[in-house]
């Protein structure tokens, strides 16, 4: 089941069949315990509308309305290694590694929704940054009691320079205007996620591939519920959150992104986050 956000109205997708949620407010719609089956019963007696999918189509907003977005990080050995690399001479490299094996995990905040964009529209690289890379990672929505009730496409949008230059940068490397990409959707369904989905992502440039990688998400070292606990320790979320999972792809030490620049980001069944770089 998938769950989506239009300029006026959220639209649920089921078995192919489209329907008209009786929510208008995405944070009513979207931040119940026990979603799937909650969504289930609410157009169970409801009339399909093919004519929704246009309405997808052309209207697609980002699917937030007040979830803030917060990130994990060293979730995969990729990460690890490159993260370890760009802080070597900053002489941060150690704290990584420790990250990847202590019981606590590297959690920080990433965006307010505000700063987030959707399927469609544009991210940002740094204006002083010269090494910027996207960050597909699976996305979990956590309704305000700490159950994973859905799941989405997330670009962390990072400045490795600016991370590699000393760690206590990280809020600047991460979080900044157009640094937070999620949808097309929140994918709701009755069990968790398969382990081995994929995660893929292609990066075009003037029409042509210059990236293109894919990783199985049971490769990440961390459970979700893991995750989700240390953040829900000390932090209520009225609304529910979002929490991005971490990457397992990297891309080369010699790529940066460019203005103009396309991102694709698939998930199977979630479906594909689509950005241009501003």
């Amino acid at each position: 089941m998938k769950v989506y956000r239009t300029k006026k109205e959220i639209i649920i997708e089921h078995e192919g069949n489209y329907y008209l949620s009786s929510k208008s407010d995405w944070d009513a719609c979207v931040n119940r315990p026990n979603l799937f089956n909650t969504l289930l019963n609410e157009i169970k007696n409801s009339k399909t509308d093919a004519s929704l999918k246009q309405t997808i189509e052309t209207e697609l907003r980002a699917p937030i309305g007040n979830q803030e977005v917060w990130a994990s990080g060293v979730t995969y050995l990729r990460s690890r290694e490159a993260r370890m690399e760009e802080s070597k001479d900053a002489g941060g490299g150690d704290f990584y590694a420790r990250v990847y094996e202590a019981d606590r995990p590297e959690l920080f905040f990433k965006a307010p929704a505000y700063r987030v964009v959707g399927s469609g529209d544009k991210v940002r690289i740094r204006k002083d940054s010269k090494w910027n890379v996207p960050e597909p990672e699976l996305t979990l929505f956590i309704c305000s009691t700490g159950s994973i009730e859905g799941y989405t496409v997330g670009n962390d949008m990072s400045s490795r320079d600016i991370e590699g230059e000393n760690p206590l940068y990280l809020p600047q490397a991460k979080s900044y205007d157009g640094s937070t990409a999620i949808g097309p959707c929140l994918f709701v369904a009755e069990r968790p996620i398969a382990p081995n989905a994929i995660i893929s992502i292609s990066i075009h440039r003037s029409g042509s591939a210059v990236f293109e990688n894919q990783i199985s998400i049971d490769r990440m070292k961390r459970k979700h519920t893991e995750l989700v606990e240390y953040l829900f320790r000390e932090v209520t979320f009225p609304y529910g959150t979002y929490l991005m999972t971490g990457t397992g792809i990297v891309p080369p030490d010699s790529f940066t992104l460019q203005s103009g620049d396309v991102i694709r980001i698939s998930i199977e069944n979630i479906g594909t986050l689509e950005n241009t770089v501003a």
